[in-house]
């Protein structure tokens, strides 16, 4: 077989950087932040739409000034949230209410008006939509609207010709030009709207893989999240990732530049670059630092019993329960020993259940811990109408039970939550020399849940 010529090898170079940008950063403008790297999603736009549609089932829109990419959900539970910038705080339910009805407001706006204006035709958007929106003369607010003004700016739906949208802010609210590029507006919302019922309907709709089936699905999940573990999988996704795992792999390493793990309990895809992940952990702040530290104890008190590959018929482990009272007496451990010295921010350190709900969150969405309950390979979010069962009655790996037994509440710790355990290196002593004491390490794969793209 042939090498590939420096051609070849520099056009998949910016096919790759133009598709991994892509998947980290849906919508891209000329003139945004990632405008560099424009010119390369413009040039391969026919073949980057092509694969996407094809690996995905995603819609790819190339436009003169920007580029976005339809990404689909993935169920109940998983979706990707909106944080403010500058405090990482999620995005409220209000917030969201206020996106929506500003973009509803600017897909029909002049080129340009003021922030006033807007302001008002959202309020009367609001009531035609049969929305309350309290007072937006209340401090709080008028922040959780600049909130949602700042992040149409981010997008580039909107442009501050003269003054900012954080003006609406102010005490005595001021006065800003606005430049509304109504085009942009129109691509933003992806999800199918019009067919959906409420807001629950349009979560499972947007997750409908169409006639991609399992293929999709698996896929999509595979690079939109940190792991995937088997029972995230109903049993026919399940199977068609067992027969083609190793030539995924490979394809994904093609596209997009990752790596696959692949273990008895699941598949994870690291980026080597950590470039495509929205998480980080290890990672800075209070909440990850306690996150690391008490997943670490959780996994050393927790180790499941005699767990085995079901290939050689044995018990697979997805999940150990976690025992009730554990995880808030093991939080106020590790106030006690790091919190002060760490210098842990007060607020955490005082609510303790704000602080646990805190890491939690950011375990949960790392993919360690999950609430007990019901998973995919149960049904659970399934759209209506999904295909179920495996082709040709095949059997399948059997995850029945594999996060120890349902409960109508309480916390699971997952198998990727192993990757976080401390391990013991204990150096030999040498003939000549005094014994050295054992070292604390941390394992090299550990990095995998931290480098996995979103």
């Amino acid at each position: 077989m042939p090498l590939p010529s420096a051609h070849d090898v520099a056009l998949a170079a910016e096919r790759r950087a133009a598709a991994r940008l892509l998947l980290a950063h849906p919508l891209v403008t000329s003139a945004g932040p990632h405008g560099d790297t424009f010119p390369l999603v413009r040039r391969h736009a026919d073949w980057l739409a092509q694969r996407f549609q094809q690996v995905f089932g995603y819609r790819l829109l190339v436009e003169a000034t920007y580029a976005r990419l339809f990404k689909s959900g993935l169920g109940p539970g998983s979706g990707h949230r909106l944080e403010r910038p500058s405090t990482g705080t999620p995005f409220t339910p209000r917030t969201y209410a206020y996106l929506a009805l500003a973009l509803s407001v600017l897909v029909t706006a002049p080129e340009q008006m003021l922030l006033s204006q807007l302001v008002a035709d959202l309020r009367a958007a609001a009531v035609d939509a049969g929305i309350e929106i309290t007072d937006t003369g209340r401090q709080a607010e008028r922040r959780t609207l600049a909130a949602a003004l700042r992040r149409l700016v981010d997008w580039g739906v909107l442009a501050e010709t003269e003054g900012n949208v954080s003006a609406v802010a102010e005490e005595q609210a001021g006065e800003a030009l606005l430049s509304v590029d109504r085009e942009i507006a129109r691509a933003v919302v992806a999800g199918p709207l019009a067919q959906s019922r409420d807001g629950a309907d349009l979560v499972r709709r947007a997750a409908d893989p169409g006639f991609g089936g399992p293929r999709t699905y698996v896929r999509r999940r595979l690079v939109e999240t940190p792991v995937v573990h088997l029972d995230d999988l109903t049993d026919a996704e399940r199977e068609w990732l067992r027969t083609r795992q190793r030539r995924e792999a490979q394809a994904f390493s093609e596209l997009l530049g990752l790596e696959a793990e692949i273990r008895a309990e699941g598949i994870a895809l690291i980026d080597p670059d950590a470039e495509l992940t929205d998480l980080h952990l290890p990672g800075t702040g209070t909440v990850a630092q306690a996150a690391l530290l008490l997943v670490e104890r959780l996994v050393d008190r927790l180790r499941p019993q005699e767990p085995g590959h079901p290939a050689i018929g044995g018990r697979l482990v997805i999940g150990v329960p976690v025992p009730e009272g554990l995880l808030p007496e093991l939080l106020d451990e590790l106030v006690d020993e790091y919190g002060r010295r760490s210098n842990w921010q007060r607020g955490h350190v005082e609510d303790r259940d704000g602080f646990l709900a805190a890491v939690l969150d950011l375990l949960v969405r790392m993919s360690l811990m999950a609430p007990a309950g019901p998973v995919r390979a149960d049904g659970h979010g399934l759209p209506e109408g999904y295909e179920e069962t495996v082709a040709d009655g095949r059997s399948v790996a059997d995850v029945s039970g594999a996060r120890g037994p349902h409960r109508a509440a309480g916390w699971v710790l997952l198998a990727a939550a192993a990757r976080y355990a401390t391990t013991v290196a204990v150096t030999p002593r040498a003939a000549a020399q005094p014994s050295l004491p054992s070292q604390l390490s941390r394992s090299s794969a550990d990095a995998v849940m931290e480098e996995s793209p979103r």
